[in-house]
């Protein structure tokens, strides 16, 4: 919804792949809702002078007060806004860090230098809201508009949302003013369909267009029917079972290595990805700037792995319990052939299969050993990248992993503007991470999309979601 509904300051250009497929070019960041820009020498502020053209799916024009109210209430709800500014731009006061220089102009200045000053804006997540119709319909109890924007929209992207029906569907609306232009499909909805056969049932009969996070055996039947399409990315997914590491035995790193020796990455890569993905061999994505495989040491190896956790003192093995989310196939079918693989070494996994928000309580109040997670870093830097899931400091460390040589590294590389020195610092860092193993590594399963031969325009973006907006139909 982010990317089709909110817009950024800034964005990555696009370029075609190989495959036809359009992709974000990391080299390469453009305008969006800032017509231009400029960061200081220093790397310690950026200036954004808005496009004069931009108008809301409401009919109101773009100006400095829609920016400066957008992060005023990013900053005040503790947002992901409040996040990245203060976990990543390390701004600790919001008065002298955002200054609105005149109507059209707006200036942010971080308190040292930061080598994401510009990236930054790059990402969804710091979308811009219509600030008039914010201010309209915002209440004495509700001053941010949270209750009125969890079921709308207000923003200057290229849709609206006309209807939003929890568990059903959610219907876009084309903001005919959209300042690249008017999209061309001017209604989209985007319906549930918890089960991913019924997915594949509607595709085959026409009854959608498109169809998204497909089983691979699913999409490699659709891929041989005429009328249907599969595109594939390989995107910057990473697919990991996280280990509690300060909890026994997975405080040991001997036998958080002994685990990562045990994976059949062969086996998985054919009876359950149908060859679609690929081993992760790095916490940093492999399409990222500073991405090495070169550390990655975990052969399918039994013996090494007995002989590791021997070392840290569990000759015969231990129990433990491996959670996965209720409904994901993949997840359950990794979980049934890595609990095979781990018994070789004498290690009984109990597996549970919890609904997505047990789940989640669970391993973020850190009682489950073991649990499957599923991310993406959508801002393309490593240091970024690490800061998410290494940093002990980070909120959403969850396996609790702690060196403090990668904090400093990290702490380091969100300040440096070297970028040869913050490439050694993140290959250090995944250095240490290997030898530490603080998951159990598996692989990037890719993004893919089945969609009727008569639909083009699929582009590739971070965060993983499609942009209706680069869509056509024939």
């Amino acid at each position: 919804m982010r990317r089709n509904v909110y817009e950024r300051l800034l964005a990555y250009e696009m370029t075609e792949g190989d495959d036809g497929v359009l992709y974000e070019d990391f080299g390469n960041i453009g305008g969006s809702l800032a017509e231009s820009w400029e960061v200081s020498p220093e790397f310690t502020s950026i200036t954004f002078t808005l496009r004069s053209d931009v108008v809301s799916s409401w009919g109101n024009p773009l100006d400095a007060d829609d920016v400066m109210w957008s992060f005023e209430r990013g900053w005040n709800l503790k947002s992901n806004f409040h996040w990245y500014m203060t976990q990543v731009l390390k701004i600790e006061n919001f008065e002298t860090a955002f200054t609105k220089v005149d109507d059209q102009t707006v200036r942010v200045t971080v308190p040292e230098p930061s080598p994401l000053l510009e990236k930054l804006w790059t990402n969804s997540d710091l979308g811009i809201l219509d600030a008039d119709k914010m201010q309209e319909i915002a209440t004495d109890s509700d001053p941010w508009g949270q209750r009125w924007l969890a079921t709308n929209s207000a923003s200057f992207g290229p849709y609206s949302v006309s209807k939003y029906a929890p568990g059903q569907e959610v219907i876009y609306e084309a903001n005919e003013e959209y300042f690249r232009g008017a999209p061309e499909i001017k209604r989209v909805i985007f319906r549930e369909m918890p089960t991913s056969a019924n997915r594949v049932a509607a595709l085959q009969a026409g009854a959608v267009d498109v169809a998204e996070y497909l089983a691979p055996r699913e999409l490699a039947l659709l891929g041989n029917m005429p009328g249907v399409r599969i595109e594939q990315v390989y995107g910057n997914y990473i697919h990991r079972v996280e280990m509690q590491n300060e909890t026994p035995p997975f405080d040991n790193p001997k036998v958080r290595q002994a685990m990562n020796y045990l994976v059949p990455r062969d086996e998985i890569s054919q009876a359950v990805y149908f060859g679609t993905a690929r081993p992760t061999k790095s916490p940093i994505s492999e399409i990222y700037p500073a991405f090495t495989d070169e550390y990655f040491q975990y052969e399918d190896n039994v013996e090494k792995a007995k002989e590791l956790l021997a070392e840290a003192g569990y000759p015969d093995g231990f129990e433990t319990e491996l959670g996965y989310r209720t409904g994901d196939q993949i997840e359950e079918e990794l979980a049934v052939i890595l609990q095979t693989a781990f018994a070789q070494a004498g290690v009984t996994v109990q597996l549970s299969k919890l609904p997505a928000s047990t789940l989640v309580e669970r391993y973020t109040q850190g009682d489950i050993p073991m649990y499957f997670f599923r991310d993406m870093a959508i801002v393309p830097d490593a240091a970024y990248v690490a800061n998410l899931w290494l940093n002990s400091n980070s909120l959403i460390d969850y396996s609790n992993f702690h060196s403090d040589e990668v904090n400093e590294l990290i702490d380091n590389a969100l300040s440096s503007t070297d970028e040869e020195a913050r490439l050694t610092d993140m290959r250090r860092v995944q250095q240490i991470t290997m030898e530490e193993a603080p998951w159990v590594f598996l692989f990037n399963p890719g993004y893919q999309l089945a969609m009727r031969d008569n639909v083009t325009g699929y582009s590739w973006y971070t965060p993983n979601g499609n942009a209706w907006f680069d869509f056509h139909k024939e």
